[in-house]
């Protein structure tokens, strides 16, 4: 028997599957297989909630995948390994793959896998799945070819699968076994393919139209945003699919009678696949520049904060408990179920890089380990944006206590998460600290007791974080190293004509989880 194997990671689906249907159109039996490594779960950004959403996806895609004719098949170990093992067992004419855009633990991997296998002398076809582009040597053109890429029409699930008779692996275990201790988490988006058709569906019909508005503010953005970002993170839609179905609502809008309600759909729906493009465009850095997982991409803030980092608030932080009510309620959210809008994971970067002075690498591994649409090309690249260390974007300090107010001004959303402040008088919510004794003892919140009183004085700590950096932005040879990333990383889309409104610029964090993903 001569065997082909789909080597399934983050693209737990059959359908836009390309490995998939190239190794099915060959004479081949077609293996399809999943490894559960160990030592990747063993990584400082991995979590019990990714796996919780992967446990999902990946019983769907053996359903589908046993329609077909052949089960999925998943081994546990080392990668490398269980791919010399079954080199050696079996006669394997070809590995398929997409291509991955991962942590370096992946990516040094994937290398190690191209090694083995080279040395067996079986080829391995990697395919594109996302804009990204393997060995960019510029960005000209990029956005071209990301059009190109999603234009393409979406490819079928295979009609039929040869099996590969004979070969097993182990059951789906409930976890891991790095992660035996977690228990389940009830607040996480629930994984699988036919839930993120649903979500897909129900965003494009009814919750999409108040999309563009409705983002920012955490009272509204669990319905606005797609929430297909995790769907996207792990395969279970190709982005592609979101592009096709996205673009055929706005069709058949545009054929619809003009009315207020049309034109805030397609108004939404123009800004959401804004948010697809720039997914791409920010997995593309980490693609690019490997080292961004674990460096200041702009490397003129050496130093800044890393000598600095306080225990102490980063764990204020990391339990939602600095005394700024929108901050804290955030990171609680996160904490519970995974996943927040785009201006709320801003907030609490922006509060964590600037007031609290906290070195970005362990808030962003603390987040990756929170966020269920995990995508480490989106995540890395906008912690850094959004601490100040890209060199080419404006320092985004953001006032916790103004985006209190505007995002949650009846504090509905600080009430849910902290019942400390459920009885504060509205008046007294976004500033606590500032609320009378007589004040505290009515509403039965003492601060510094029920709830703690700032970690910081925010406004200081900001006028503070703008004058450590001052010396870099006006540095001459600072700023020639912020022009070569500028050139290497920027994005190369046209400016709108003057008559036009200009085009959006990246999202504040948008990219960073929600939809395109999000706000993908």
């Amino acid at each position: 028997m001569t065997l082909r194997i789909v080597w399934f990671k983050r693209d737990l689906r059959v359908v836009d599957h390309g490995p998939l249907l190239d190794a099915a159109e060959s004479a081949d039996a077609v293996l399809p297989l999943y490894v559960i490594e160990p030592t990747l779960w063993a990584q400082p950004d991995m979590a019990p909630r990714h796996w919780q959403f992967i446990h999902a996806a990946l019983q769907e895609l053996d359903a589908a995948l046993s329609r077909l004719g052949q089960p999925l098949v998943i081994r546990q170990g080392d990668a490398a390994t269980i791919f010399r093992e079954l080199a050696a067992a079996y006669r394997i004419s070809a590995v398929h793959a997409h291509q991955e855009t991962g942590n370096a633990w992946t990516y040094q991997r994937d290398l190690t896998v191209s090694a083995v296998l080279r040395e067996a002398g079986i080829p391995l076809f990697e395919t594109r799945q996302h804009g990204v582009v393997r060995r960019l040597g510029q960005r000209d053109g990029w956005s071209r070819q990301w059009e190109g890429l999603m234009a393409e029409a979406i490819r079928p699930a295979p009609d039929a699968l040869r099996p590969a008779v004979g070969i097993r692996g182990i059951r789906l275990p409930d976890l891991p076994g790095e992660l035996t201790d977690a228990p389940r988490q009830r607040h996480i988006q629930p994984g699988g393919r036919e839930r993120g058709l649903r979500v897909l569906q129900g965003f494009l019909e009814h919750r999409g139209i108040g999309y563009s508005g409705g983002i920012s503010s955490p009272v509204t953005a669990w319905q606005s945003s797609s929430r297909l970002s995790p769907h996207l993170a792990w395969g279970t839609l190709s982005l592609r699919e979101v592009v096709h179905a996205s673009r055929a609502r706005r069709q058949s809008l545009r054929d619809e009678a003009a009315s207020p309600e049309r034109r805030r759909w397609l108004r939404s729906l123009r800004n959401f696949e804004e948010r697809l493009h720039w997914h791409c465009h920010f997995m593309q850095k980490l693609e690019s520049e490997p080292r961004i997982e674990f460096e200041n991409m702009h490397r003129a803030c050496d130093g800044l904060r890393e000598n600095e980092f306080r225990q102490d608030r980063f764990d204020a932080w990391c339990r939602g408990e600095t005394g700024l009510p929108l901050v804290d309620a955030c990171m609680r959210a996160v904490n519970a179920g995974g996943w927040l809008n785009f201006r709320m994971r801003a907030l609490v970067v922006s509060f964590a890089a600037y007031h609290l002075w906290l070195h970005w690498r362990q808030p962003a591994l603390y987040l990756a380990r929170q966020f269920t649409d995990y995508e480490p090309g989106i995540h890395y690249c906008q912690f850094q944006m959004q601490s100040g260390t890209t060199g080419i974007n404006t320092l985004r300090i953001y006032n916790p206590v103004k985006q209190s107010r505007d995002q949650d001004p009846d504090g509905v959303f600080i009430r849910r998460w902290i019942p400390e402040l459920g009885q504060v008088p509205t008046r007294w919510l976004h500033e606590p600290w500032t609320m009378p004794e007589a004040v505290q003892r009515d509403s039965g919140c003492r601060l510094g007791e029920d709830y703690p009183l700032q970690v910081v004085e925010h406004e200081q700590a900001a006028r503070e974080a703008r004058q450590r950096f001052t010396p870099i932005r006006r540095s001459a040879a600072a700023n020639a190293e912020a022009d070569a990333i500028r050139h290497k990383h920027g994005s190369r889309r046209r400016p709108a004509p003057r008559r036009t409104r200009p085009r959006p610029q990246p999202p504040q964090l948008s990219l960073f989880g929600d939809d395109g993903h999000e706000e993908s």
